[in-house]
């Protein structure tokens, strides 16, 4: 079912055939209503009738109306009175000029018992007839008979429904052509954003118009879509430079290996310009096998969710820094650890481990020979704070945030792949926390890893 469909739907056909329902019972509740006021009309003046109906001279039956001083006053709406002997025989009748032909004799109920009963005339309207028998004192029974008029209640209960129906009517219209409206507009707004949802699944980048604004939740959802759409932009843009950066950091030592298996290959070499071409091929292949490492740690952070245990924060770091001192010890460096043992923290371990080693591994690289790395674990707040710091030549100001940026060096010709600094990041933000590099007296980098001790918010 279509969305300007089921709008008409509940919004104006079923709500008006409510409404209708509605009025047919308001119309049947009015009539009703009417009926039982004339109906206690008529019994109230019965009762006034029968009880001084024998009041007259010598006890003589009659009614009251045709002596009543009001008598003009109420005609118009007082019901037709008349009184019968035992006999059947007609007494009196009111009106006085009221044709004593009309309505025959009726049938004397017992006394005390009156009969309400509808009855529709020649002319087609309806009346409401009191049929009562009143006991006279000297014996026998008198039937008084009076009859009141509906074709006033028949013509406001035709009003009262003419009225009601047509402001139905109306009102109908009105909700035909505001769902109508509202139907075409909210159709406008979804297809545009199917529109949008569209260009996103074919990767377009979309921008949300200047001039539209809402506060409502197609407005909401639309600004999602424009805000995810924005951020697939930037991951699709960031895939691709990646790939573009890896491509080319792979084509390099690829290159290089061929150029020197081609040349060991071109002719005749002695055994030590072969074993030369051999280390040269080998170094390249160490180089591509940690470029490749570092490439897969990259995708696997968005694979899954993590297992993150509570553990032993100071345990990973010294077990990197004592992983890293026998290369720390052939560069003629050495590395201290300072810091609470234990420290307790929520983090999966193997993904900190590698942060530190890259930690580690970027540091020893920059490091002159005869300094110290100095590894520091702390306290900070709700989270650990762990710094390595190196007494090299240290990162330029400039270069503080785009140095954790896949692919980048300081140094366009440095050692390494580029990627150990963006794998610290990536844990980093995994694990809820940052890293960055932090201002420190010259010469040397300190860089800052911190992690929230209770974990990250989410593991996924």
């Amino acid at each position: 079912m279509k969305l300007a469909t089921r709008l008409w739907l509940l919004g104006a056909v079923v709500p008006m055939a409510g409404m209708l329902v509605a009025l047919l019972l308001a119309d049947v509740f009015f009539e009703a209503l009417l009926a039982r006021e004339v109906d206690r009309a008529l019994l109230t003046q019965a009762a006034v009738e029968s009880v001084s109906l024998f009041d007259g001279p010598r006890g003589e039956p009659h009614l009251h109306m045709l002596g009543s001083p009001l008598e003009r006053a109420v005609r118009p709406f007082a019901p037709d009175a008349e009184l019968f002997s035992p006999e059947g025989r007609r007494l009196a009748v009111y009106p006085a000029h009221r044709d004593e032909g009309v309505g025959g004799v009726p049938s004397t109920p017992p006394p005390g018992e009156p009969v309400l009963e509808t009855v529709r005339g020649a002319d087609g309207v309806r009346t409401r007839r009191l049929t009562l028998g009143v006991l006279a004192p000297t014996g026998g029974v008198y039937t008084l008979r009076l009859t009141a008029s509906l074709a006033q209640q028949d013509a406001a209960v035709r009003t009262f429904g003419s009225v009601t129906l047509a402001a139905a009517a109306l009102l109908g219209v009105g909700l035909f052509a505001l769902q109508t409206w509202q139907a075409r507009w909210l159709a406008g707004r979804l297809g545009q954003l199917r529109g949008l949802i569209g260009r996103m699944r074919e990767g377009v980048p979309t921008e949300r118009e200047a001039g539209r604004r809402g506060a409502d939740e197609v407005a909401e959802v639309e600004g999602a879509l424009h805000e995810a759409s924005a951020r697939l932009s930037e991951a699709r843009a960031a895939q691709e430079h990646l790939i573009a950066r890896a491509a080319h950091e792979l084509r390099t030592p690829l290159a290089l290996m061929r150029t020197s298996l081609d040349l060991a290959l071109w002719k005749e070499r002695d055994p030590q310009a072969l074993r030369e071409s051999l280390e040269e091929t080998r170094r390249e292949v160490v180089r591509l096998s940690a470029l490749a490492g570092n490439l897969l740690d990259l995708a696997s952070f968005g694979q899954g969710g993590w297992e993150v245990r509570a553990g032993d924060l100071r345990e990973v770091v010294d077990d990197a820094a004592s992983a890293a001192r026998a290369e720390a010890e052939g560069r003629g460096v050495w590395i201290t650890v300072e810091g609470p043992e234990p420290a307790p923290c929520a983090f999966h371990a193997a993904s900190v481990r590698q942060a530190m080693d890259n930690l580690l591994a970027n540091a020893l690289r920059y490091a002159p020979s005869g300094t110290e790395i100095s590894v520091r674990l702390a306290h900070a707040g709700a989270g650990w704070r762990l710094s390595v710091r190196d007494r090299g030549p240290g990162i330029p100001a400039e270069h503080w945030d785009t140095v954790f940026q896949p692919f980048f060096r300081a140094e366009p010709k440095g050692a390494g792949t580029g990627l150990g600094l963006a794998v610290v990041r990536e844990v980093a933000h995994r694990h809820g926390g940052r890293v960055q590099v932090v201002p420190v007296e010259a010469p040397g980098t300190e860089v800052v890893l911190e992690l929230p001790e209770a974990g990250p918010a989410r593991t996924s």
